[in-house]
């Protein structure tokens, strides 16, 4: 598994970024504070805190590179 930090602070943001993830078969968790959210809901991503970064779990070994690069636009440090 591997965490980054995202950022999804507009709506047009938050689509673009569940059909990114939706095209890998991998498990997307997105965690903000004591909540933990399937990443490709948009209806979950929507019940969180947008206005700061959120941490996304990536629970994929094989094809990481490829979800990483997918999101890069996303990912912020």
């Amino acid at each position: 598994m591997k965490t980054v930090k995202i950022s999804l602070n507009s709506i047009d943001k938050v689509k673009a970024f569940v059909n990114e993830i939706t095209k890998f078969d991998s498990d997307f968790d997105l965690v903000s504070g004591r909540y933990v959210i399937d990443a490709k809901s948009i209806m979950g991503i929507f019940s969180l805190d947008l206005s700061k970064p959120i941490d996304l779990n990536i629970h994929a070994q094989d094809n990481l590179d490829a979800i990483l690069s997918a999101l890069a636009p996303y990912i912020v440090e």
